[in-house]
């Protein structure tokens, strides 16, 4: 009787839970964006520390919500322009209208292209909102998760670590910065001072391009900088610019006075 009895009560239990797994997955399939952290549903990038570095590409996850299947299936995404203030092809690549999660897959990335070639994202950041919509293989269930924002930018911000060891603080002379040296940071404080050599080492990397910016190009031609003359008008002043990103272009100016040449900031003033 005691077998008897555990066998019926196996038997219900396993119809139980096959009616519960019929019951969550005899329905269309979801799609969501797996972005989320909290109540985070941004992925932000910038170019400010690779300002020659002309485009980049930021992948979006996209999770399915129910069972894979042996064959390819679509999704459709659409662009919040309303909301949104980046401007395709000149802050990112058009973007397809639906993309293909392939056959027992439970996901993929959406790739977004973005570029670095509008000057205004040195000054602020601009947004692409993408948001899912439904398909005729996947729907929307959980209408919280299918808006993703990507955030980008080429600004830069002054360190902690500026006034320690360099003055004058502009976008542009911080760009030179890292340009000359290959370093994002400065130490500061104790550290600072047991590696003030190396980082006046790096100072003076700067302080040698800006007093000779002809003989920095000449030595760095290999690694695409240019000094293009401005063809227009009587100015004899030139364009800084790598090859990779010709749209980010920086003014090397002529002091009438001294007759030395200087980078103009974004201020318009002479970095010095």
């Amino acid at each position: 009787m005691k077998l008897h009895h555990f066998i019926i009560c196996a038997l219900l239990a396993f119809a139980s839970c096959k009616k519960a797994e019929e019951q969550r997955f005899d329905h269309a399939a979801g799609v969501y964006f797996d972005i989320y952290n909290g109540d985070k549903d941004s992925l932000v990038s910038t170019f400010a520390y690779e300002p020659t570095r002309a485009r980049d590409t930021v992948m979006i996850p996209v999770r399915i919500s129910g069972v894979r299947v042996d064959r390819d299936r679509t999704f459709n995404i659409r662009i919040e322009q309303d909301s949104s203030t980046a401007v395709p092809e000149l802050h990112y690549q058009t973007l397809q209208n639906s993309y293909t999660i392939p056959a027992n897959r439970g996901g993929m990335s959406i790739p977004v292209i973005i570029f670095n070639k509008d000057k205004a994202m040195e000054e602020r950041a601009v947004s692409l909102i993408i948001k899912l919509t439904a398909s005729e293989d996947f729907g929307i269930e959980n209408p919280h998760l299918i808006r993703a924002k990507v955030v980008f930018s080429a600004k830069l911000e002054k360190p902690g670590w500026w006034d320690q060891w360099l003055t004058n603080y502009s976008r542009t002379k911080h760009e030179l910065f890292i340009l000359t040296t290959g370093q994002i940071t400065l130490s500061t404080g104790t550290q600072g001072g047991l590696e003030a050599p190396k980082n006046l080492y790096f100072t003076g990397l700067l302080s040698s391009m800006l007093n000779n910016p002809f003989n920095w190009v000449n030595k760095n031609t290999a690694k695409g900088y240019i000094l293009e003359e401005v063809v227009t008008g009587n100015t004899d002043n030139y364009y800084f610019y790598n090859t990779a990103n010709p749209a980010k272009k920086t003014l090397l100016r002529k002091n009438p006075q001294s007759g030395r040449y200087y980078f103009i900031d974004e201020n318009g003033k002479e970095v010095v």
